[in-house]
């Protein structure tokens, strides 16, 4: 084990917290903590701001600028009176610590970088393809000669700190994955401790509460699963029927269970929309712990930080009052739009929930958005009603507008070079009640047990039993005319918007002494991140980005998004419930008290069975601990093992090969089948390497690189020159899966092309080009 390693990365990790975390103390200066958690989003958003764009010339003088200006920043707040609180730091550094430890102890037990079961060869090709670059963007390492046409912001991020360690890759792999994972972790519990402490509810306990939702709770379908285990066959089967569930996996046996299948909950209709697999329309439903134990470094893990980031601060502009209106328009138009541009080349999905948490905050923020605008026009619109509300819409669009069109300036390199030929869809298969419930329920339960305590406290217990009647016959008849997630998210929206806007409500609440003691209010930032998250999901019920697969990539990315935003508001809702829900009569509070327990807790041991059956699987199957990525190449691949590492470690810079094409998840030399694991695994850029270029770019350009690849491996002299020439090639792989796919290889006759690296199964060709 690599403990070396472990050190650096967090002794590295947590003196960015403290650096960034003084920067975040003019940024969220009412934060409980002053931001502190937020010290390493802060930190590593300045760094990758500077490095992307001087990257451009030097990716070195780009990272160490980057550093540069951190530090300048952070001495800049210190002149200025701003100095970070250290208990707060040691508490934020202690919850980094754990988080970090956890993932780390996780990837030691299951390193390995594999193409199957995800898109780890993607992830650790687009950092080893950072790592020898010079200059940016990367070349793209499945498709040579061209720069990467996926949003490789995160990457970038930890490539960055791969060079600032000096660690090689296959180790800086597991150790960046730790630190996205505990990153997304102190974010959540720094926004949800702010939340709470602004509500006058127990910080530490909302706090808390989110850490586990986000960093360990699993959705509903592994505890309903394992309860169809425990009953007795009839009532099992019964449970089964009722859920939806097949009686398999978990279902039957404890060990049947596979972490696998709580990611897996969601199924479409293959209808007209999914043309690679119409047998398989599955919808990808992950969350957290799923992900991180699988594995892959994704762009929809590596954004989770600084979504929360964003939504700290829109919490931040939440928090000011309308007089500071120079502090609320930097927010705006200055702090928000950076952070979009990175999210817009991290994780594109991301990007446009900048703007929408920006629009909700500030239609719903205490500040009358009117007092943006200059005196001179402000005064035109105080207005009041429902046209002063219409107003506050229309400034938070044209807010969010400018957001968009900002972030697009900041990440305009990426947008330039980036190209797509996805198209817009609408009207897909949607999704049914019980998987709604399953996949949501450990967040929908909460929220709607929320508002219901809301009502009562402010209709009357009567009135609140009567608007929770209707509402369950909302949900009801929304899943029978199959609009499931409208019956099931519209009186959520209603309700908390109505909450937070309603004159009327706001007006019968503050003459109702229990919402007055503690400086306790109605509702409060929590229902921005609850509105959010629901705009998102009902967003997918109709419109999504069509693809070979259907909707399995939009309901992937933005599922990630909800929960991420979701967990960060249920420790608050959690805590408010559990401390100051008073409902009158004495026998009523302690029975709503114990019953709140008892749900509180029932939650987070149903929602743990996950984590426990999958954490134990990986410690079962772990063999001697380490967080190199690549040690299984001697295990499950020695015939390329030596010749994949010699690439990686003799050929300096990015020169071009060729392997075999097409490639994809498989990795069965033998059949022929390969996965670019030489391009994959150094960052060598290949002619052509995985099929998903054909998605990247467009299927005709990818099949005439495939034909292309085959004439350079058994073609005639004549083609095989030019084709080496015209893709600049110096170094050919003939393995397993060439001589399987082509058959007798002819590239070795050609004048010019020589053997340099021979090894028990595999050929490195080295192609001298001035010899062709």
């Amino acid at each position: 084990m690599e403990y070396g390693l472990v050190v650096l990365w967090l002794a590295l990790y947590l003196l960015l917290c403290y650096v960034g975390a003084t920067v975040a103390a003019a940024l969220f200066p009412r934060f409980a903590n002053r931001g502190v958690a937020f010290g390493i989003p802060v930190a590593l958003t300045i760094l990758w701001l500077v490095t992307y764009f001087v990257g451009r010339l030097s990716l070195t003088a780009g990272i160490y600028l980057g550093l540069l200006v951190l530090v300048a920043a952070a001495v800049v707040a210190a002149v200025r009176g701003v100095t970070v609180d250290g208990r707060a730091y040691a508490e934020v550094a202690a919850v980094f610590t754990l988080a970090f430890g956890f993932l780390v102890a996780v990837r030691a037990l299951d390193p390995a970088i594999v193409p199957i079961g995800g898109e780890k060869f993607l992830d650790y090709g687009l950092l080893k393809s950072l790592l020898r670059a010079d200059t940016l963007p990367p070349e793209d390492m499945w498709f040579a000669g061209e720069p990467v046409a996926y949003y490789y912001g995160g990457h970038l991020l930890a490539a960055i700190l791969t060079r600032l360690t000096g660690t090689a890759g296959q180790y800086a792999y597991n150790l960046a994955l730790a630190g996205f994972y505990a990153t997304l972790v102190t974010a959540t519990y720094g926004l949800a401790g702010a939340i709470a402490a602004d509500r006058g509810v127990p910080k530490r306990l909302a706090a808390g509460l989110s850490a586990f939702f986000v960093g360990i709770a699993s959705n509903l379908s592994t505890p309903t699963r394992f309860l169809i285990w425990l009953l007795p066959d009839g009532a099992g089967q019964w449970l089964a029927g009722a859920a939806g569930y097949e009686v398999e996996g978990l279902a039957t046996s404890p060990d049947r269970f596979s972490y696998w299948d709580a990611s897996r909950v969601i199924t479409d209709d293959a209808g007209d929309f999914v043309t690679y697999d119409p047998s398989a329309a599955f919808v990808i439903d992950e969350f957290p712990l799923f992900a991180w134990l699988n594995g892959d470094m994704h762009a929809h893990m590596m954004s989770t930080g600084f979504l929360l980031l964003a939504a700290a601060l829109c919490f931040s502009y939440y928090q000011t009052p309308a007089v500071e209106w120079r502090r609320r328009l930097a927010l705006l138009f200055g702090a928000l739009p950076a952070l979009a541009g990175l999210m817009a080349v991290t994780n594109t999905w991301s990007f446009p929930s900048v703007a929408g948490l920006a629009m909700l905050t500030v239609v719903l923020a205490p500040s009358d958005p009117t007092t943006l605008l200059p005196n001179g026009v402000s005064q035109r619109f105080r207005t009041t009603g429902l046209t002063h509300e219409a107003v506050r819409i229309g400034v938070a669009l044209a807010v969010a507008v400018g957001i968009v069109a900002l972030g697009l300036l900041w990440s305009l390199p990426f947008w330039l070079g980036a190209a797509s030929g996805r198209e817009i869809a609408v009207l897909p298969d949607r999704t049914s009640l019980l998987e709604l419930l399953s996949v949501h329920g450990i967040f929908l339960v909460p929220f709607g047990l929320y508002l219901y305590a809301q009502a009562g406290r402010a209709l009357g217990t009567d009135r609140a039993r009567a608007v929770g009647a209707a509402t369950v016959g909302v949900v009801f008849l929304g899943a029978t005319v199959d609009l499931a997630a409208v019956g099931l998210l519209v009186p959520l929206v209603a309700g908390a918007w109505l909450f937070a806007r309603s004159p009327s409500l706001s007006r019968s609440l503050e003459s109702v002494p229990a919402l007055t003691d503690g400086g306790d209010r109605t509702v409060d930032f929590e229902v921005v991140l609850i509105l959010a998250g629901a705009g998102l999901v009902l967003l997918v019920e109709f419109v999504f980005v069509k693809e070979n697969i259907g909707r399995m990539n939009t309901v992937f990315k933005t599922y990630m998004q909800v929960w991420v935003l979701w967990a960060a508001a249920v420790g608050p809702v959690l805590a408010w419930l559990l401390a100051r829900w008073r409902p009158d009569g004495e026998t009523r509070r302690v029975a709503t008290t114990t019953g709140v327990r008892a749900f509180v807790a029932l939650l987070v041991l149903s929602t743990s069975v996950y984590g426990a059956f999958a954490l134990s699987n990986h410690v079962g199957a772990a063999g001697e601990p380490t967080l190199d990525g690549t040690a299984y190449l001697d295990r499950e691949h020695p015939r390329e093992a030596e010749a994949i590492r010699w690439l990686d470690r003799t050929v300096e810079g990015r020169p071009t090969i060729v392997t075999a094409a097409p490639a994809g998840y498989r990795w069965n030399p033998d059949e022929g089948k390969g996965s670019s694991a030489p391009a994959s695994l150094t960052g060598l850029p290949t002619v052509a390497g995985w099929y998903h270029e054909a998605q990247y770019r467009n299927d005709t350009v990818y099949q005439t690189r495939v034909e292309d690849v085959r004439t350079i491996y058994t073609g005639s002299a004549s083609d095989q020159i030019a084709l080496l020439r015209q893709y600049d090639v110096r170094y050919v792989y003939v393995g397993p899966a060439e001589r399987a796919r082509y058959g007798e290889i002819t590239v070795d006759h050609v004048s010019g092309v020589t053997a340099v690296k021979r090894t028990d199964g595999v050929v490195v060709y080295r192609v001298h080009q001035e010899q062709l």
